[in-house]
C-alpha cells in the first residue's frame, strides 16, 4: 500500500508528463494518465467552449465538469482555483470576476505552473496569478476567497479534510465553493483501486458519494448540494489493462456506478451580534 507522500509523487510526476502532452490524449484516457481509450473521445470533460473567457490553449481536457459555471462568481470577486493546470477555469472565472476582481491558481506541478503562466502572459492578463504550492497547505492567507473552485482534482488528494478545511480556511465568511470531482456508488475492484496509473487518472482515488458530502458538512459547511451530476463509464479496452474478460464483465454486472459530481457548499456568515452563531 502506497504511503499518502508516494501518492501525491506519482501525480506531481503524472501531471508534469501530462502537461507535455497534447489534449486529444488527455481527453481520450482518465484525467490523461496514460490507457488512452480507442472505444471514446471525451470520457470525463465536458464542453467548456461555449464559455466567456475559454482559452483553447489553457484546456488540456482533464476536468471532469464544468464547475466555473456553476460558481456563481460576482464582478470583482477574489477566485481560488485549486489544481489550476494551464489556467483553464481560471481564464473562465477571470470572464465573470472582470477587472476588479482577481484570480488565484495553486498548482503543485512546476509544469503546469510554467505552462498557465505563459497562456496568462500571453494574453496580458496582470489580475490572474499562479501560486506553486500544494492545496493541503495553500500559499494564500486566510479569509482571502469569495469563490474556491476545483475540476476533478480532490480526488487525487489521498487526504481530502485537509484540503477541505484549507478551503474552509481561505473563504471569507459567507463565501461558497463549487468543484467538480469524481465520486463512487459502490466499491470499486480490487485491480483498480490498487493500479497507480488509474489513481493518477482519478478513478482509484474517489471515494463514496455520501462519504464525500459527509466530508464536506464535517468541514463546517453549509448549504451542501449537487449542482450536477453525469455518470462516467470507462471503456473495456481501458479496463483490459487491469482486468481479465470475466473480471470485466462481473464489474459491469455490479452496477458499480462511477460519477462526475459538482458539489457546492457555503461558509457560514461572520457572527454579527451575541448569540448569531448560536
Amino acid at each position: 500500500m502506497q504511503t499518502e507522500q508516494e501518492l501525491k509523487e506519482l501525480v506531481r510526476q503524472k501531471y508534469g508528463e501530462i502537461a507535455l502532452q497534447d489534449k486529444g490524449t488527455n481527453m481520450s484516457s482518465c484525467c490523461g494518465s496514460g490507457g488512452c481509450s480507442t472505444d471514446v473521445y471525451n470520457i470525463m470533460s465536458d464542453d467548456y467552449t461555449k464559455l466567456e473567457g475559454y482559452n483553447p490553449d489553457a484546456d488540456l481536457g482533464l476536468g471532469c465538469g464544468l464547475p466555473t459555471e456553476f460558481a456563481q462568481i460576482k464582478q470583482g470577486d477574489t477566485v481560488i482555483d485549486l489544481g489550476s493546470g494551464a489556467g483553464n477555469d481560471c481564464f473562465v472565472a477571470r470572464a465573470a470576476t472582470g477587472e476588479k476582481g482577481k484570480v488565484i491558481g495553486i498548482d503543485f506541478t512546476e509544469a503546469m505552473i510554467a505552462k498557465a503562466r505563459e497562456n496568462a502572459e500571453k494574453r496580458g492578463f496582470n489580475n490572474v496569478e499562479f501560486r506553486f504550492g500544494d492545496i493541503e497547505k495553500m500559499p494564500v492567507t486566510a479569509n482571502a476567497a469569495d469563490v474556491v473552485v476545483s475540476n476533478c482534482v480532490l480526488n487525487l488528494v489521498p487526504n481530502k479534510s485537509n484540503v477541505l478545511k484549507e478551503i474552509f480556511r481561505v473563504l471569507k465568511p459567507g463565501g461558497h465553493f463549487s468543484i467538480s470531482d469524481v465520486v463512487l456508488a459502490g466499491e470499486l475492484p480490487q485491480q483498480l483501486r490498487q493500479a497507480a496509473e488509474m489513481y493518477a487518472g482519478c478513478i482509484s482515488g474517489a471515494i463514496q458519494k455520501e462519504e464525500y458530502l459527509a466530508l464536506i458538512k464535517a468541514s463546517g459547511f453549509k448549504d451542501v448540494v449537487v449542482q450536477k451530476q453525469k455518470e462516467i463509464v470507462i471503456p473495456g479496452d481501458i479496463l483490459s489493462a487491469y482486468m481479465t474478460a470475466e473480471e470485466i464483465k462481473a464489474f459491469r454486472n455490479d452496477k458499480t456506478g462511477i460519477y462526475s459530481v459538482t458539489v457546492f457548499g457555503k461558509k457560514a456568515e461572520a457572527c454579527c451580534e451575541p448569540g448569531c452563531c448560536n
